[in-house]
């Protein structure tokens, strides 16, 4: 091949690292942000918190990083063959020259995935009897204090306040201030509940939310929060969005309300209906008590007339003979029970002494010896059969091993990884092997690679 004149335009060399660096910077800007389905595969999440897989379809294949703050952020456990979408940045890794997407969100792919997550945590947390209509509890008729856990500056609450002012302001009702969106909101909620529950204060806690969309309302929809409503020691309310919204704290709750005006409605009763319920039922009572009052007043009236009537020592007599009458019955009861007892004992004592040890006690002796001789019979055959069981599966076994094979004069080569080379392709000169043989390991290290021989 001919050298360039010296007329020729100067040449522009690159290092690797350089060339690296302005692929990775012309990817950068040309694809500066994609969406991309795909197959996981290869995932790995080592100590340092990053998310390493490959993400494949039926045609190609791409290496795929999450770093640590973005991987802390999932909503679910990235697993080998889930279908997922992801919004990434492509670029190259420099120190390998390798290809690469870095992944900045990550979802179950296709629509609904957060519907899909709230279904399978409601199937499984019904499965564990968490929604048992049985467990539910019925609320107090006259709650006296009500907490109620709820976002101290929402719509929400004070719609609940101005309702139970309203309705029975007897109730001392507390404010439990929490955030009802957002990472924060699941663990502020459980420790509320615990905190309200522990407290022993409360004879009811209600817990709501103005509505929203489905990731609005999502902190209602965390396994933690759904646990802590059922380890409550105190009915829980539940009132989350409007009232087509049905979130998991909604199920596990004693009650669940279609709006927070509505739950404070439950919670206590109409102040003006009581009473005026209250007011009927005084009237009743004034009216039974004037009736009870006549009734007995014409009675002893019937009584006196009665005793005057009568004389009183006629009624003593009859009284003393029934009296005398009845004594003799009872007598008379009395020995037929004590001769019916005494009876039962003879035929239990004959009973008890049929079963006497002294009787039953060769019997069993030689049930006994016969069941040992019996059972050390089984115990020799069972371990004879399985003995020779073992002994085929050790012979099968050992020869299918791969240390047979090693006995054979082969060996096994591995990479600097640590993993079996099955072809010379990815090997280059210079690379370290190891070779495991029968009786210990080889270092290697490559010094050419072509196509394998013909042994003819």
């Amino acid at each position: 091949m001919p050298e360039p004149s010296d007329h020729a335009a100067p040449r522009h060399v690159l290092t690797p690292s350089s060339l690296n660096r302005l692929v990775r910077d012309l990817l950068g800007d040309a694809l500066p942000q994609v969406w991309i389905e795909g197959e996981l595969s290869n995932v790995a999440k080592p100590a340092s918190g990053h998310l390493y897989f490959t993400l494949k379809d039926s045609g190609a294949q791409v290496r795929c990083a999450m770093f640590k703050m973005k991987a802390a952020a999932l909503r679910f456990r990235p697993a080998d063959g889930m279908q997922v979408l992801l919004r990434a940045k492509v670029g190259l890794y420099e120190p390998r020259g390798e290809f690469q997407l870095v992944a900045e969100y990550m979802e179950p792919a296709g629509e609904g995935a957060l519907q899909r997550e709230f279904e399978q945590l409601k199937a499984r947390l019904d499965a564990e009897g968490l929604f048992d209509p049985a467990r539910k509890r019925t609320l107090p008729a006259y709650a006296r204090r009500i907490g109620v856990i709820t976002s101290a500056t929402g719509a929400a609450v004070r719609d609940v306040l101005s309702v139970l002012a309203r309705r029975w302001p007897l109730a001392d009702v507390d404010v439990l201030p929490v955030p009802v969106q957002g990472r924060e909101a699941p663990p502020a909620i459980v420790a509320m509940l615990k905190k309200a529950s522990a407290s022993a204060r409360y004879d009811v806690l209600l817990l709501t939310r103005g509505g929203g969309s489905l990731e609005d309302l999502w902190a209602f929809n965390e396994e933690a929060v759904a646990r802590a409503i059922h380890a409550s020691a105190v009915p829980v309310v539940s009132a989350v969005g409007h009232e087509i919204d049905f979130s998991i704290a909604d199920f596990v709750a004693d009650l669940r309300a279609p709006t927070p005006s509505a739950a404070a409605e439950l919670l206590v009763p109409d102040a003006v209906a009581v009473g005026r319920h209250l007011r009927q039922l005084q009237q009743r009572l004034a009216t039974l008590l004037q009736r009870r009052l006549q009734a007995q007043s014409q009675r002893v009236d019937h009584l006196l007339a009665r005793l005057q009537a009568q004389r009183p020592q006629a009624r003593l007599q009859r009284d003393r003979e029934r009296l005398q009458h009845l004594r003799l019955r009872l007598a008379s009861v009395l020995r037929e029970a004590q001769q019916q007892r005494r009876a039962r004992l003879d035929r239990l004592h004959a009973r008890l002494l049929a079963q006497h040890p002294r009787t039953r006690l060769p019997l069993l002796t030689r049930r006994l010896n016969e069941q040992q001789l019996r059972l050390h019979r089984a115990i020799a055959q069972i371990l004879e059969r399985r003995q020779t069981t073992l002994r085929h599966a050790g012979h099968a076994l050992h020869a299918v091993s791969p240390l047979a094979t090693l006995e054979r004069g082969y060996a096994i080569l591995f990479d600097a990884d640590g993993q079996v080379l099955r072809s010379v392709q990815g090997v280059e000169p210079g690379n370290a092997l190891r070779a495991r043989l029968v009786d210990g390991e080889l270092g290697l290290r490559v010094e050419a690679r072509g196509p394998a021989k013909s042994r003819g």
